[in-house]
């Protein structure tokens, strides 16, 4: 009996793929299956593995792939594979939450910093001017210390979140489906609020929730209008948990002082008008785009393969139900 084929959809370098290619017949595509389509449906025929990297997973792919048994997403949102057709067919799906939380984090709190201070908009600012005329009430910004910070999704990365910015001096509330343990609540100091109440208090709300039916413009115009007028708005977690036309006009109305964002709702699109804003910060879905990352993710989404076909569980498997079959 020949190797397990396993597809690579994206260019993802080389490093941290060694173990699974020395026990599987692997193949990367050179550029990204998720914008040639028909080089993808060619490419995953026989196929028994695949690591889903920049594609939306579909029944078409999936009945081009019949001896498929495996998706190991590239990430944690697994919102790019639909779920329910991989469970019909008995396929499981994974994801790769744990190796993203750092880096994720880190351009949260980037995007915080980079909005409240208005270090991008200062930066072409000077870059446009070719220099500056010195002046004490021109460039100013707002600090991240003393600030009410109001996370929305308290998971892995939320958490990571609320370390890095109680270090910076903020006060941490939060809102989560189900409220933490107390000592957890102690560990972060870290207050839980009802959704609206942390809308209406909080200086920056950051949202860290995976994007379902339920999520989807979790965040549209009526929870905008509710946040204080000089607050700002962070999203690294999945661009339509915000209704991004509702931002815009909250926005435009000066209802929210600005937003730093790192995922958008239309991807790769960008709304026109927050192009043309100085108080947005824009990111082109960065999170995890660090080498020390991406080389975890590499070989963690190997892993998962790994395990699969040698027997044991892999670690998060996002439909067990298909184990039980």
């Amino acid at each position: 009996m020949g190797r397990k084929k396993v597809l690579i959809t994206y260019p993802l370098g080389q490093e941290g793929f060694e173990e699974l290619k020395a026990g599987f017949d692997v193949t990367m595509m050179e550029r990204s299956g998720g914008r040639f389509k028909p080089e993808l449906l060619k490419a995953v025929k026989g196929c028994h593995g695949m690591i889903a990297a920049g594609i939306n997973v579909d029944e078409e792919i999936m009945d081009a792939a019949p001896e498929l048994k495996i998706i190991s997403v590239y990430g944690a949102g697994y919102d790019n594979v639909d779920t329910k057709a991989a469970t019909a067919r008995g396929i499981v799906v994974t994801n790769i939450p744990d190796v993203v939380t750092d880096s994720t984090a880190e351009i949260t709190l980037g995007l915080m910093l980079s909005v409240m201070r208005r270090i991008s908009e200062l930066d072409r600012r000077l870059r446009q001017d070719r220099g500056f005329r010195w002046s004490m009430m021109t460039y100013m910004g707002r600090d991240l210390f003393g600030k009410e910070l109001g996370i929305i999704g308290m998971g892995r990365i939320g958490k990571a979140v609320a370390k890095r910015a109680a270090a910076f001096g903020m006060r941490i509330s939060y809102y989560t489906r189900k409220r933490l343990d107390p000592v957890i609540e102690m560990e972060l100091e870290a207050s839980y609020k009802r959704m609206d109440e942390l809308l209406q208090t909080a200086d920056v709300i950051s949202i860290h929730t995976p994007l379902t039916e339920e999520t989807r413009h979790l965040i549209g115009y009526r929870e905008l209008s509710m946040m204080k007028p000089g607050a700002y708005l962070i999203n690294t977690s999945r661009g339509p948990v915000v209704d991004e036309k509702a931002l815009v006009k909250c926005l435009s109305e000066g209802r929210i002082a600005g937003a730093g964002l790192d995922v958008f709702e239309n991807e790769p699109k960008i709304s026109p008008e927050l192009l043309k804003m100085d108080n947005v910060v824009l990111t082109p879905h960065i999170g995890t785009d660090t080498v020390e990352t991406r080389i975890n993710m590499n070989r963690e989404a190997a892993r998962n393969i790994i395990d699969f076909f040698s027997g044991r569980q892999p670690f998060h498997v996002v439909n067990p139900e298909v184990l039980d079959k």
